[in-house]
């Protein structure tokens, strides 16, 4: 499996550090509003690695920090007149519950940087007396960037050439104007806690190296996030970990392309500015995620808001896929011996697995994942029209099988069959309109097909529009498939 490494700016072969587990680690957001569909979009593709290497065979190891302590925090509970703690207790339970919609796996570890503030003063004494950090005489403590001979390992960046080409604050506590901070001296009305150098808060790039080494130990196999954590935020991450404990932070870095809404920069000016639950509100979680991997992790996402329609559409078709295989094999007769479409069927069920994992292994390439999807469908389709009344139900059900299996690889439930929506409400029809005496559903769906048929050739016109029109009441859609009719929920 190959794996793109942002430090080595090349794929490299996945090799975990202790065989056949994978620790793996993703920035979470800073909880102070609704988190936007760029940052869904980070934590869709990781995700996706994530379930991608269970799928693998891989013991994973997924954490994923809140960071609920913080300036955006601080400048919203003063404007809306309450506390820090209020306002980021509103914000985390607002991200888990979009996660949650969306369809993003929980973490294993989930831990609140205000919960971990030990955990980081401990880093912090151990960066100070190791000579890479110091204690200004106002409270705050800084990371002495040039003690680390290895700054810049991560982005490439040189602090010289940044000193001549770009503006740096100057802070007249630091020793240096790249030195960022650890720890942060209290100010009035802001949340602290006491440490050895006074009352305080940590710093923003302090939580994640701290929380990784406790948690997960270092160096962890994947570290991730967004391209523009790379530099400061990642690059001040590992140099932490390389001065604090002898060792890099991650084997490897993955970083997530930007994302534009509708050719342009996503901004409020623009009044393209969308949060994940103003999407989810109006669109399928599925269909959101469907657009959002037809392009690389990698690169830049252009998030067409008019596309999700069709993406909503596409859902429609892998789900009828499986709808249509699974019903042409339960009418489908005993299977006898095997034909040669049920053999060329049975082959391209295989080829599409292995073109699915072929496309993963390299970089997680989940646009190919989906053709190698698509693909399938389209051979289902063309067997299930082809095949006809000689459709054999095993490979049929390897299909529907195999579109679920790989769909659920990127976190796409086509799980649900047909007879699992269909209404109660088609007992009482069908006991009505065809004579049934039974309590299932699916047998109620059975019978009144049936006795619409028989109706129709009958030539019954009153009787077949009655079952038609107590179907229609429902919100169900008669449909006529390759195996035969059948009901199924309507748009």
């Amino acid at each position: 499996m190959l794996v793109y490494n942002s430090q080595t700016h090349k794929k490299e072969e996945l090799r975990p550090i202790e065989e056949g587990k994978i620790r793996m680690y993703v920035c979470g957001p800073t909880v102070y509003d609704q988190i936007h569909i760029g940052n869904a979009r980070t934590f869709l593709s990781f995700d996706v690695i994530r379930r991608y290497l269970t799928y693998k065979g891989y013991q994973v190891t997924f954490a994923q920090n809140l960071t609920d302590v913080d300036d955006k925090i601080i400048n919203r509970a003063n404007e809306e007149g309450r506390t820090a703690a209020e306002v980021a207790e509103e914000f985390s339970d607002a991200f888990i519950e979009q996660m949650h919609r969306f369809g993003i796996l929980d973490p294993d570890i989930r831990p609140r940087a205000t919960r971990e503030i030990e955990t980081m003063q401990d880093m912090i004494s151990r960066l100070i007396e190791r000579g890479y950090a110091y204690p200004a005489a106002n409270g705050d403590v800084y990371f002495s960037v040039r003690a680390d001979k290895s700054y810049g390992v991560l982005s490439g960046r040189d602090l010289d050439q940044l000193r001549a080409g770009e503006r740096v604050e100057v802070v007249d506590e630091k020793r240096d104007p790249f030195d960022f901070a650890l720890w942060k001296a209290a100010k009035p009305g802001e949340p602290s806690w006491p440490s050895p150098w006074g009352d305080g808060r940590p710093g923003w790039h302090t939580e994640c190296c701290a929380m990784i080494h406790r948690h997960l130990g270092t160096p962890i196999d994947i570290h991730g996030g967004g391209q523009d954590l790379i530099f400061p935020h990642h690059e001040n991450e590992t140099a932490q970990a390389m001065c604090a404990w002898d060792a890099p932070l991650a084997h490897t870095w993955m970083h997530t392309g930007m994302l534009r809404v509708n050719g342009e920069k996503m901004s409020k000016s623009l009044g393209n500015f969308f949060t994940l639950k103003e999407i989810l509100d109006k669109y399928p979680a599925d269909a959101v995620r469907l657009l959002m991997l037809q392009t690389h992790y990698r690169s830049a996402l252009d998030f067409q808001t008019d596309q999700l329609e069709g993406a909503v559409g596409t859902l429609e078709r892998l789900s009828t896929c499986v709808e249509n295989l699974r019903w042409a094999a339960k009418v489908a007769p005993q299977d006898g011996e095997l034909t040669e479409c049920d053999r060329a069927f049975g082959a391209a069920i295989e080829a599409a697995r292995d073109e699915f994992v072929a496309q993963m292994d390299d970089d997680f390439n989940t646009s190919g994942g989906l053709a190698a999807i698509f693909s399938l469908v389209t051979s289902a389709n063309k067997y299930l029209s082809e095949a006809a009344g000689t459709i054999a139900t095993a490979p049929t059900l390897r299909a529907a099988d195999m579109i679920v299996e790989l769909a659920n690889v990127l976190g796409i439930d086509l799980a649900a069959g047909s007879a699992d929506e269909l209404p109660a409400g088609l007992v009482d029809l069908a006991r009505e309109q065809a004579g049934f005496a039974g309590d299932d559903v699916q047998q109620a769906a059975d019978a009144l097909i049936e006795a619409r048929q028989k109706a129709r050739a009958e030539k019954d016109w009153a009787r077949a529009d009655a079952i038609r029109d107590g179907i229609c009441a429902l919100g169900l859609v008669l449909e006529d498939t390759a195996a035969g009719a059948r009901l199924r929920m309507g748009d």
